[in-house]
């Protein structure tokens, strides 16, 4: 199949950027949209043209960092990651449009590749737990009940990839800072920080320039590992809560 690919190139950060459109024609419906791409970089490559700078590692829909708006939407019309979008989710003649993630917070490095490093502040300013673990512990040592343990999983399967934040209108990380908060705040382990976490977590949020959460719900829509929205009611209660504490 042949398809017309409209292109964000923009060289460094500090270089403005522009849409370049390129006609790319043996496609098969069997490649992955990265795989897609691969073969587009081959062809300028070929050409002694710069290819098309994007992210990507594992390529198995684990890692998060194959983040592209596709047409408009977070990772494109599947709920899925981009390394697991296929082509077979587009049609002969069809014009794609790929841009990176829109975000203040994730500022553009080149081409198609983000700056997430604001996610890893986060992390670091409570995104985490200071306990000593040791050896491996006793299976049953510490009790954790059956339906906090099943949520902490589930929320915990966030890769941090950032679809969140580029389908928001308002550039808001509260989904991926919910997920973070949530999963850690379900534990045992978890709970003498639950109220500085928070905190410090929405702190760095706010100072990393992400807006603020207005409940639309594109995040949710948009996370290829389905994160339900209220893990941002449980950010708001836990904050809330270490607010009255006096953090």
């Amino acid at each position: 199949m042949k398809v017309t690919l409209k292109i964000w190139r923009q060289p460094d950060a500090q270089t403005k950027g522009a849409m370049h459109t390129y006609d790319l024609d043996g496609v098969s419906s069997d490649m992955s949209f990265l795989e897609m791409l691969d073969v587009l970089n081959e062809d300028l490559i070929a050409k002694g043209e710069d290819p098309v700078a994007f992210d990507s590692d594992c390529r198995e829909g684990i890692c998060g960092m194959c983040g592209l708006m596709i047409n408009g939407q977070a990772h494109g019309p599947e709920v899925t990651t981009t390394c697991q979008l296929h082509m077979r989710s587009f049609k002969d003649g069809d014009e794609i449009v790929i841009e990176p993630w829109r975000a203040d917070a994730f500022p553009v490095i080149k081409d198609l590749v983000v700056d997430r490093g604001a996610f890893d502040r986060m992390i670091q300013a409570g995104g985490f737990i200071s306990v000593n673990t040791g050896s491996a512990p006793e299976a049953h040592s510490v009790p954790v009940p059956r339906d906090d343990a099943i949520r902490a999983f589930n929320v915990a399967t966030c890769i941090g990839c950032g679809a969140c934040v580029a389908a928001c209108p308002n550039g808001s990380a509260s989904l991926f800072m919910g997920a973070k908060i949530t999963h850690l705040g379900e534990l045992p382990q978890g709970q003498p920080e639950r109220d500085s976490r928070v905190v410090g977590m929405v702190s760095q949020h706010d100072a990393e320039g992400f807006g603020g959460c207005t409940n639309i719900g594109e995040c949710t829509a948009a996370c290829p590992k389905e994160i339900p929205l209220d893990v941002i009611s449980q950010l708001n209660r836990d904050l809330q809560t270490a607010l009255r504490h006096g953090h």
